[in-house]
């Protein structure tokens, strides 16, 4: 079962989602696990009808991956001082 990287987006109201290797296909939702689940619905519909048309299937290439940044934060913008 091939495996798809997803990107997920949070605004203001809700998430939304693609599929970087898949153009086209993409979801929204109120939480995550919402998001997670429509797109997965979405992308499987999709790879079928490309597979009832006698398309190719898109190839998953992308890797995800996620890094935790350290940086400095000015005093100024860290603590606020009280009123």
């Amino acid at each position: 079962m091939p495996r798809y990287v997803i990107s997920i987006e949070r605004g203001p109201h809700n998430y939304s989602a693609y599929v970087p290797d898949v153009p086209g296909v993409a979801a929204t939702g109120t939480a995550v696990g919402e998001v997670t689940d429509e797109l997965r619905d979405a992308l499987e519909f999709h790879l079928e009808g490309l597979q009832l048309a006698g398309e190719p299937l898109p190839q998953p290439s992308d890797i995800a991956s996620a890094v935790d940044v350290a940086f400095p934060v000015p005093a100024t913008s860290a603590q606020s001082a009280p009123d």
